[in-house]
């Protein structure tokens, strides 16, 4: 199905269900164990199955954007050196020198053509290349050809960039992300002018991403932000494989009746907005003042998460008051975040922590949180033949 005529279905339906006071559902309830959210053997699992073995956002093209350029992040105790090369495209390397195991840069950012150990001073190119041993004669061995970086398969499009944290995955990067990143890719985020990230820490990284799955929450825990703007428990889900694409009508929607079909999807932010999810790490939210992109990193224990959020603009600022406007706008959303979503999710990390609860609920209107722990089940379970689940 093409994407604009999947647009125009979710629209449609968000309007009926404004109109009938429903919302999309599953077939029935569903329970997790909240031993998932708690338990540091199936968090290791986890890690193995997911975050090691699929694709996970690193970083956002906009990070990067001269030859040169670097940065460095930790993604589940694996140190990553990632860099923009001459040609334009990006590399994931490991940032380990490859003599002894020592750190090869203790920078967040920044722009280099040569990278040396400050152990022993191995050099390597920002390719991953090694360039020279010191005092090769004395060491005994050239290296060169035998002792580039490690480096990580990866996929840079639509603005974000992708690798799989296993050096010898076999996995197609573009095939997995599929007709979730043909959408990103209409939206044109790579040419966007870049605001900056905030980062945020919270709980369990599942409590962090089940709450952007649904609007059950907005009513509640979003009275004054949200919830004025968009209704509360009013959803329609979409699914490229196991990514979510979320649609929430504003209460304005209903103004679009008239629009003639072929052109309801050219509405977004004026009358509904989407949340698209890139499965496991990744929650985008376009809005008409500005873009977030939550980038969501596990750990480093089973009750943690931390979370970069990336802001975007379609246009850089017109002027320092501009410029400044969006730099209050981003602390905004920052703090929508931190404070209605992941401090609570903090409160539920607590309550069940304390182990007397043995199971959550996902609701039958929380369609797109039963969606994404039946993948995370079929991950884990590592069963090939297994029915993939669809929305």
């Amino acid at each position: 199905m093409e994407l604009a005529e999947r647009y125009t279905k979710i629209i449609k339906r968000m309007m009926e269900h404004v109109e009938n006071g429903t919302t999309d559902w599953a077939e029935s309830t569903m329970r997790v164990d909240s031993s998932q959210y708690t338990d540091p053997a199936f968090y290791e699992k986890e890690v193995a199955a997911i975050f090691k073995k699929l694709p996970v956002m690193v970083a956002v093209s906009h990070e990067i954007p001269e030859t040169g350029d670097f940065l460095t992040r930790d993604y589940q105790g694996v140190p990553l050196l990632i860099t923009r090369q001459a040609d334009g495209s990006a590399k994931v390397l490991m940032n380990v020198c490859t003599h002894r195991g020592m750190t090869l840069t203790q920078a967040e950012s920044g722009n280099k053509r040569v990278f040396t150990c400050p152990y022993h001073a191995w050099s390597f190119s920002g390719d991953g290349t090694l360039r020279g041993v010191a005092e090769a004669p004395k060491f005994g061995e050239d290296c060169r050809g035998d002792r580039d970086l490690v480096e990580f398969p990866s996929h840079e499009e639509g603005g974000l960039l992708f690798a799989v944290l296993d050096p010898d995955s076999t996995v197609d990067i573009r095939s997995y992300l599929g007709g979730m990143m043909d959408d990103v890719v209409q939206k044109g985020f790579k040419d966007w002018s870049y605001v900056g990230n905030r980062v945020i820490h919270g709980a369990n990284w599942k409590i962090a991403y089940d709450g952007y799955l649904e609007g059950y929450h907005f009513k509640a825990a979003h009275p004054e932000t949200i919830e004025p703007r968009t209704f509360s428990n009013i959803m329609e889900f979409d699914a490229h494989g196991p990514h979510v694409f979320i649609g929430f009508p504003q209460k304005g929607i209903l103004k679009h009746k008239d629009t003639p079909e072929e052109d309801l999807w050219k509405f977004e932010n004026d009358g509904y907005d989407y949340i698209r999810l890139f499965f496991p790490n990744v929650s985008i939210f376009v809005a008409p003042e500005i873009t977030q992109v939550a980038q969501l990193i596990p750990g480093p224990t089973v009750d943690q998460n931390t979370t970069i959020l990336h802001f975007l603009h379609p246009e850089p600022p017109a002027d320092e008051a501009e410029a400044q406007a969006r730099v209050e706008m981003v602390d905004w959303l920052r703090d929508v975040v931190d404070k209605e979503d992941y401090q609570l999710g903090l409160q539920v990390q607590r309550g069940l922590q304390a182990g007397h609860q043995k199971d959550v609920i996902f609701g039958r209107n929380e369609r797109a949180n039963q969606y994404v722990h039946k993948w995370i089940k079929y991950y884990v379970n590592g069963d090939e033949s297994a029915p993939e689940p669809t929305l």
